[in-house]
């Protein structure tokens, strides 16, 4: 028998079943505690004073779920329209522009649907630029003509569709690219016009993609605070920051937490039973669709189509946003402002970095015990990207800060001594919110790296003595590196724009950048708004930049 079939010796087998065991028990640990929050909002909401919310349900509570259920339903239909139709029209339609197009379209996720809805409000609300120049030519007064309100559900869902249909448009532009020529050109061989033949057949074929992306989109909606809260929307977002700060019921709080968690559960349930479905494929690929040349007012209408979702949700937002950080007095090198580049880079990296090491162990016990329980504890670790960081924050703070005051009073009474918050208001916790948040953009990334490393590589490490803290560090790590990077930066971004939870959590006068733009917003002093707002767009596009390069490296 050779030394490669023998069996390791009893130290070696030690080693693997402790590194086994090590990997295990700190997984479970962070799945546990990606759970925690969830089930802290469900036992808070039961056992909590309902008073609140017999009021609120007298009030507004209808309008939250009226506001809540219709910017879902407008920013899904939406962002479907406008994801897939640009992305069509730049896979299989050729029109001047198409290429620099097809990469420009990503540009407004680096975008906070907040910093869109301050930059228009300048230009479109009764002092902008824009009704000043109406009434000066026209000679009206306010009360002579009407203009469409941007402070209203409507604008926030045009904001939030800006910002949020570039999910869209990289699925289903991966998907059109994905299908074979072949069904298409049959459908144009039987008659079908271009437009007759992608809604019979590319559509369909692309539906699953499609779906997964609109989706998200509705996911992301639930979870928006910035763009509803500046506009005065009331949804089920501004109930719970309202609840737990103007009204101090934090029983409340946790009951419309779980009412809005249950609404993210039931859109993420929809998100994989889709993804499940989507395991079908249209056949094996055999040529590439030629793209049809467009002529006439078709060729302009595309440039039009394509070019407005650039126009709209980066160049004016840019140009406005620009123009009033010129005219306020902020500055930026002030050690005020400085303060908050620091606290937000500060938080973004620390969490970015928390954040893909959990993705790295829960994804390392997955492949190295597919069991039902690692797949589980995937999950669970999965969840948090459907919740609002606000329902997260308050299923974080009620337990720990209970966890603190018990502590506190036990040692007050013991000791007479006075531990106060230990975790309640920590950067630590906040920390904590975030990875939850965001942990399943890890994953994603790291599933997506891993899929691709046999599981003979697995074997040759086992092999050559190393066990699994071994493997992961000395062969995964490497490996993955370009997907943990793009891991890191994307979860850095979305800590950079997450407001509700670095609003209920931060500790005391620890402002971000976001929550400057917020606060200063929120005063009306929307030019001393522009800066922080330009400052998190300009840090959004680093990993936007990197994905451009993906797009283009993938064209068909």
């Amino acid at each position: 028998m050779s030394d490669s079939t023998q069996l390791p010796p009893p130290a070696a087998k030690s080693s693997w079943f402790m590194a086994d065991k090590a990997i295990a028990l700190v997984a479970f640990g962070i799945a546990l505690f990606c759970l925690l929050p969830f089930l802290a909002v469900a036992l808070a909401s039961v056992s909590g004073d309902t008073s609140t919310l017999r009021h609120l349900a007298g009030t507004v509570l209808d309008d939250y779920m009226r506001n809540t259920a219709a910017l879902v339903f407008i920013v899904g239909f939406g962002t479907f329209m406008v994801g897939t139709g640009s992305a069509w029209l730049v896979t299989m339609t050729d029109f001047p522009g198409r290429s620099w197009l097809e990469v420009a379209l990503v540009i407004p996720l680096a975008f906070p649907a907040y910093v869109l809805a301050y930059a228009y409000t300048h230009v479109l609300d009764h002092p902008g630029i824009v009704q000043t120049v109406l009434r000066d030519v026209t000679g009206w007064g306010p009360r002579d003509y009407w203009f469409p309100e941007i402070r209203s559900l409507g604008g926030a869902a045009v904001m939030l569709i800006l910002v949020l249909y570039p999910y869209v448009y990289l699925l289903a532009r991966a998907a059109f690219i994905g299908q074979s020529a072949t069904t298409f050109l049959a459908a144009r061989s039987l008659g079908k016009s271009p437009f007759a033949a992608f809604l019979s057949i590319s559509l369909p074929l692309a539906r699953p993609a499609i779906a997964a992306g609109v989706l998200l989109t509705m996911m992301e909606t639930i979870a928006d605070f910035g763009t509803v809260s500046y506009f005065g929307v009331q949804t089920f977002a501004t109930g719970i920051y309202n609840s737990w700060f103007s009204m101090a019921d934090r029983g409340a709080a946790a009951q419309l937490s779980l009412g809005l968690l249950a609404f993210a559960l039931l859109l993420a349930m929809l998100e994989r039973a889709n993804r499940g479905r989507a395991r079908f494929s249209n056949g094996k690929r055999q040529d590439v669709v030629a793209r049809i040349p467009l002529a006439g007012v078709a060729r302009w209408g595309a440039v039009i189509l394509c070019g407005m979702p650039v126009m709209l949700g980066v160049i004016i937002p840019v140009l406005a946003l620009s123009v009033m950080a010129v005219g306020s007095e902020q500055n930026l090198f002030s050690p005020r402002y400085l303060h908050f580049i620091t606290n937000s880079l500060t938080l973004a990296a620390v969490a970015a970095l928390v954040t893909v090491a959990a993705a790295v162990l829960l994804g390392s016990l997955n492949r190295l015990r597919e069991t039902r329980s690692a797949a589980a504890a995937l999950y669970v670790a999965r969840i948090g990207y459907a919740v609002p960081g606000g329902v997260i924050a308050v299923g974080l703070i009620v337990p720990f800060a209970a966890f603190d005051n018990a502590l506190d009073a036990w040692m007050r009474a013991t000791f007479d001594v006075s531990t106060g918050l230990l975790f309640t208001g920590s950067i630590w916790l906040l920390i904590g919110a975030y990875m939850i948040r965001f942990l399943a953009a890890a994953l994603g990334a790291y599933e997506g790296g891993i899929a691709v490393v046999s599981r003979n590589i697995d074997a040759a490490s086992r092999v050559l003595g190393q066990n699994s803290i071994g493997t992961v560090r000395r062969v995964h790590i490497p490996i993955l590196t370009p997907s943990l990077l793009t891991a890191a930066l994307i979860v850095f971004v979305d800590v950079m724009k997450e407001l509700p939870a670095t609003l209920i959590m931060r500790p005391f006068n620890y402002d971000t950048l976001a929550v400057q733009a917020f606060r200063l917003a929120s005063d009306e002093r929307l030019n001393g708004a522009a800066v922080p707002s330009l400052l998190i767009g300009a840090i959004g596009l680093l990993p936007v930049i990197l994905l451009c390069r993906q797009v283009a490296a993938h064209r068909a």
